[in-house]
């Protein structure tokens, strides 16, 4: 009997000893690659190996920062989900001209020609000094499946849509603005509004978050562009003469000014900063009295 207990007990630490070394998700043996930045650890206490963690973190980018809240069953979820989901069809919306694409997925894209589109992109991103964030990593991912073969960007940046959690990325192309966003868990969500349908863009400038506003006949979107301020004036500075035709004197656009309670919640805001010690008392006292200018 204690010579089987011993059996017993070598066999399971042989085991464990041989999970630890594996990956959970493909079962293949791991590398000093693999653990030279430290393991991918998961929180059931399972481990990916390099190959595996770039690829699941192209489904979603949450992964590369929180990979110890996933456990193997989320990650064997998230693949399979990508897998079995179908593209659903264009939808056109009721309310405004433009065309909304839910759960785009990667279609039949050859993988030479998908490579060569990415680092396309890429250079133009960089040619256009688009300053985003390593948030938006999935969409610049998704960008060459979007975007036409030659289709070039003119602008882009960190953007969200009101009223919504979509956040992603601003883009302009010679034809038509896009927007493209894929939330933790959710659908990658693609909204397009073509430049014949545009007749003004315009901002309302904020000191935390300005508000990049398209205003079209059936109705105006917003994007509100909470990641950098500079940037975001720079995004609209950059395309304003494309969609905002010469006024004389007598027709200039008046300044959009921020109602009052939008002003004090930002305040409040800026509050907290100082408190939690994110401002110093200087650059508080500069942003509250850009703020107090902007009251009515």
């Amino acid at each position: 009997m204690p010579n089987r207990r011993k059996n017993c007990w070598q066999d399971f630490k042989k085991d464990n000893r041989n999970m630890s070394n594996t990956c959970t998700l493909c079962q293949s043996e791991l590398v000093s690659m693999d653990t030279l930045l430290g393991e991918n650890r998961l929180s059931d206490g399972g481990k990916l190996c390099n190959k595996c963690l770039e690829k699941v973190s192209g489904i979603n980018q949450e992964l590369l920062y929180n990979l110890h809240e996933f456990s193997i069953d989320d990650i064997k979820s998230l693949v399979q989900n990508t897998v079995t989901e179908q593209e659903k069809p264009i939808e056109k919306s009721e309310e405004l001209n433009i065309s909304i694409f839910e759960n785009a997925e990667p279609g039949s894209m050859p993988r030479e020609l998908y490579k060569r589109r990415l680092k396309e992109i890429k250079y133009e991103l960089i040619q256009v000094n688009a300053n985003l964030s390593m948030f938006t990593k999935g969409e610049i991912k998704e960008l060459p499946r979007i975007l036409n073969t030659g289709e070039r960007i003119i602008a882009a940046t960190d953007a969200q849509l009101s009223g919504t959690l979509d956040a992603g990325i601003l883009l302009v192309t010679h034809h038509r603005m896009v927007s493209v966003s894929k939330g933790v868990f959710s659908a990658l969500k693609v909204n397009e509004y073509l430049n014949e349908v545009i007749n003004e863009i315009s901002i309302v400038k904020n000191p935390l978050s300005p508000v990049i506003k398209i205003h079209m006949k059936e109705g105006v979107v917003e994007f509100e562009c909470f990641f950098d301020k500079d940037d975001a004036e720079r995004f609209y500075s950059s395309i304003e003469k494309i969609y905002n035709t010469p006024k004389s004197e007598k027709q200039v656009t008046e300044v959009k000014e921020v109602s009052s309670e939008h002003i004090f919640e930002q305040l409040e805001k800026l509050g907290k900063l100082r408190e939690n010690g994110i401002l110093t008392e200087e650059e508080f006292a500069e942003q509250k009295k850009k703020l107090l200018g902007q009251l009515p």
